[in-house]
């Protein structure tokens, strides 16, 4: 695996043009299994967390970028899977529980799991609640969350745009919020949604960002369905 190869040289060139100003690292625990969960706001953010932290963190990314052909496609797969990304099925079900399965794996054998808890920002810009899947994993294995607070990146580079301004960031790593082993049909939706909650909220007091009172997944369902509502109301020609 190139991760290092990878964190150390293009590492320098991003830290150079993005440049993040780190704290909190005294957070990142040095051995064992945690999950880093952190907000959102650019795909930038999927380079700031690996030139921060000081151990590797594997991250999912979506199944396309492993299933392309020819040799554009070789090479994707190739340097996601050399930079510790694995694939996740979106599309739900047994699924995406797979790509969690295998996160879980990650974790217990003490490694870094990095996830991006919320979905999307609501049209004002602000972060609407994240999902379970943080929680659950902290829960199935009795390893720590470390919320991480990105801050400034959707300012290099907002929606629609593909190389990032250079400038400055943030990146805050907050205190491991612990949480005591349960199995998985003793884990509850209230418990789920609590510590969700409660990472999102560590978040919201880093970063300084406002949330909307609603989950992602459902704010993402309404959409869908209202889009499909209005495209069968439209006139047939």
């Amino acid at each position: 695996m190139l991760y290092w190869f990878f964190v150390n040289g293009f590492g320098f060139i991003a830290r150079h043009r993005l440049g993040p100003a780190v704290t909190g690292l005294e957070n990142v625990p040095r051995e064992g299994g945690a999950i880093i969960a952190a907000n959102h706001l650019a795909v930038i953010d999927d380079a700031l967390i690996p030139i921060t932290c000081p151990r590797m963190v594997h991250f999912m990314g979506k199944a396309e970028y492993f299933e392309g052909k020819g040799l554009k496609g070789k090479f994707k797969k190739w340097w996601f899977t050399s930079v510790g990304v694995f694939p996740v099925d979106r599309s739900g079900g047994n699924k995406s529980l797979g790509a969690l399965e295998h996160a879980r794996e990650i974790i217990e054998d003490g490694h870094l799991f990095g996830i991006h808890i919320e979905g999307t920002r609501s049209p004002d810009g602000r972060l609407y609640k994240g999902h379970t899947g943080a929680a659950r994993l902290a829960l199935e294995t009795g390893r720590p969350i470390i919320p991480v607070a990105i801050i400034g990146s959707d300012k290099l580079q907002p929606v629609g745009t593909v190389i990032p301004k250079k400038g400055k960031t943030q990146v805050l790593y907050g205190k491991p919020i612990t949480v005591e082993r349960k199995s998985a049909d003793e884990i509850t939706h209230d418990d789920l949604r609590s510590l969700t909650d409660a990472v999102s909220e560590a978040i919201r007091k880093m970063s300084g960002q406002e949330y909307v009172p609603e989950y992602a997944q459902k704010v993402k369902a309404r959409l869908k369905e209202e889009a499909a509502k209005a495209e069968s109301q439209q006139p047939q020609e």
